[in-house]
């Protein structure tokens, strides 16, 4: 499988946390409180290793088979390597047990059925599992998500399960290239947080923007961006 070189995938590392600061000044956040997430799904281990060896330590799978290949690859190539692994894709309910067992964060949840499984399978000496909801911002049905109107009451029962910890809110907006339109969804999520705080449950993640319209999300309170291609290239199947 063809991968992308050391120099290039650390100097696409650099140029994405160079836009990240950027947007950082330019919209009045606080330095580094945006955190690179590289979607790193189809790419192989090697990729990954480059990414880590250019300070890059969080990382998105979509795909469950090809995540944990990956997983269980990667500290037979590096000693100590201090990697954080994020699952984005949709979740199954037989792919739960994996998930529970492998990842530190999971973005996608949009079900308390999908929630309860991760909690009941994540064992008892792991850290709680790092949860994000999925929110359907466009309204449309043919979209992943739960809608805005069921997100409140969705956050109060998965902040009760024990073994996951609630951390915010995801979103994946229907595509745009005018930044006002960008920024509409993500607005729409960042008030969505607030409300879901509102009701006394901690919060402090926005899951939002990708590699067209990141400074749009990171205007609107993102504190995570998911960059995949302008780090690794382009997808390889």
């Amino acid at each position: 499988m063809l991968h992308a070189s050391q120099n290039t995938i650390t100097q696409n590392i650099n140029d994405i946390q160079k836009r990240i600061t950027e947007a950082e000044i330019k919209y009045a956040r606080t330095a580094n409180s945006v955190r690179l997430l590289a979607v790193s799904k189809t790419r192989p281990a090697e990729d990954i290793l480059a990414a880590v060896q250019g300070q890059q330590r969080d990382f998105g799978e979509n795909y469950l088979q090809d995540a944990l290949e990956k997983i269980l690859t990667l500290p037979k190539l590096v000693n100590n390597l201090d990697i954080k692994w994020h699952f984005i894709g949709p979740i199954q309910s037989n792919k739960t047990l994996a998930i529970a067992q492998h990842f530190d964060w999971v973005h996608s949840i949009d079900r308390l059925k999908i929630a309860r499984r991760l909690s009941e399978q994540r064992e008892a000496q792991q850290t709680p599992l790092n949860i994000c909801l999925q929110v359907n911002t466009s309204g449309e049905s043919s979209k992943s998500g739960v809608m805005a109107e069921e997100a409140v009451q969705l956050a109060k029962e998965i902040a009760q399960l024990p073994q996951l910890k609630l951390r915010g809110l995801m979103t994946i907006p229907a595509s745009s290239d005018e930044i006002e339109q960008q920024r509409k969804p993500f607005q729409l999520l960042r008030q969505l947080k607030d409300e879901i705080v509102s009701h006394d449950i901690e919060l402090d993640t926005l899951s939002m923007g990708m590699s067209n319209d990141m400074e749009a999300a990171i205007a609107e309170g993102s504190t995570m961006v998911r960059i995949g291609t302008a780090i690794f290239g382009p997808r390889l199947k």
